[in-house]
């Protein structure tokens, strides 16, 4: 039978955040804030349950004590961490390393593959998405000078658009622009280029010897085809299926009932309300299934479900 874990998100405040975050219910501890880590067990930013026979316990505890319950294959640590952005100011143009390269230079840590579902474009929002270098001396040449607007590829979005960024692509969050992300459970950034701006009198640090070492050159993309089903009173578009995350945007306009393979799964109301295994949910509830097999919803809303690699939801 399905169990819902209903999740605390913690909300991080940042340099580029503003309050648009309390759309989604939210407690602001500032009107700088950037981020809801609405799944995660990660050190920096441990999801809390809510209620039930784990309440009060932190997601990474349920997850390390409980491991059976999460699959027979599940890994060492709970592999996801899903957050909803909304960026006030431009991020920093960015870039993440794969699991190899995080092993080796970050102290075991996993890399960073995710992927962004964008729910809000500003007037004039978009992102950073690639660079233009053909070769890696060409790639250090253009960012010892400083000619990032040159280098950088940006792109306009529109609410509904999603990207994959791989391990080894640029790319950025520009101001208006609020958007759901799936990742590997990772915090590592390495910052390639921040406009110069200040944070408590000083710049922060850049990261350009770990950038230049994991930007893939040429810049490489290719598109995933989205996959829509109609299941009953669903409209599920499966975003991405891969060994890291499968990730369905799933529109629910009554009675459903889910037809998923995986051990458990995670997710995020990002509109409406309705009833979700049996409990009550809004817009902003963030939670983990587990023993999704059967698993019925009901109302109107609109969930970012998401799996551990393999999954098919």
């Amino acid at each position: 039978m399905p169990e819902l874990l209903l999740l605390e998100a913690p909300v991080k405040e940042n340099i580029w955040g503003g309050t648009g975050l309390a759309e989604f219910g939210y407690p602001l501890p500032s009107d700088t804030c950037g981020e809801a880590w609405v799944v995660s067990a990660h050190p920096h930013g441990d999801a809390r349950i809510r209620e039930g026979r784990f309440a009060g316990q932190t997601l990474s505890q349920v997850y390390r004590e409980n491991r059976a319950l999460f699959g027979p294959d599940a890994p060492d640590e709970f592999p996801l961490l899903v957050k909803i952005i909304d960026a006030q100011q431009d991020l920093s143009i960015q870039v993440h390393p794969d699991d190899a390269y995080a092993r080796e230079h970050e102290n075991g840590s996993l890399g960073k593959s995710e992927c962004w579902l964008i729910t809000r474009a500003g007037a004039y929002g978009g992102i950073v998405f690639g660079h233009r270098a053909k070769t890696k001396e060409e790639l250090k040449e253009m960012v010892t000078a400083g000619r990032f607007d040159e280098l950088i590829c940006r792109r306009q979005v529109a609410a509904g658009d999603f990207f994959d960024i791989q391990p080894g692509t640029v790319h950025a969050i520009c101001a208006g622009t609020q958007l759901v992300e799936v990742q590997q459970s990772s915090d590592i950034t390495y910052r390639l280029y921040d406009y110069g701006r200040l944070q408590n009198g000083r710049p922060r640090p850049l990261h350009l010897a770990q950038a230049l070492d994991v930007i893939k050159v040429p810049a490489v993309y290719e598109e995933q085809p989205r996959r829509e089903r109609q299941e009953g009173n669903a409209l599920v578009t499966v975003l991405t299926e891969g060994p890291y995350f499968t990730v369905a945007d799933t529109e629910i306009s009554g009675l459903w009932r889910a037809s998923w393979q995986t051990p458990w799964a995670c997710g995020v109301v990002l509109d409406g309300s309705g009833m979700l295994a049996d409990h009550p949910v809004k817009k902003g509830d963030s939670f983990v299934i587990l023993s999704p097999e059967g698993l019925s919803a009901a109302g109107r809303m609109r969930v970012l479900f998401a799996g551990p690699g393999g999954s098919h939801l």
